[in-house]
């Protein structure tokens, strides 16, 4: 049985910030600090990174 092995491919660092903002990405996070076994802040965050073009896609203007 004879295979080939696929080489991961090498993306440009402007070539993953153009997918990326053309399809957009979430990140999400939680922090929590406590004092002996308090919670005393709790922070969550949610962050949408894409472009303005993929979030709201230009409208055609009618004739």
């Amino acid at each position: 049985m004879t295979g080939t092995v696929a080489l991961p491919e090498r993306v440009a660092l402007a070539d993953l910030l153009d997918r990326l903002l053309a399809t957009g990405v979430v990140i999400t996070g939680e922090v929590t600090l406590s004092i002996a076994g308090v919670d005393l802040v709790y922070v969550s965050l949610r962050a949408l990174i894409a472009s303005a073009a993929t979030v709201h896609p230009p409208r055609e203007l009618p004739p």
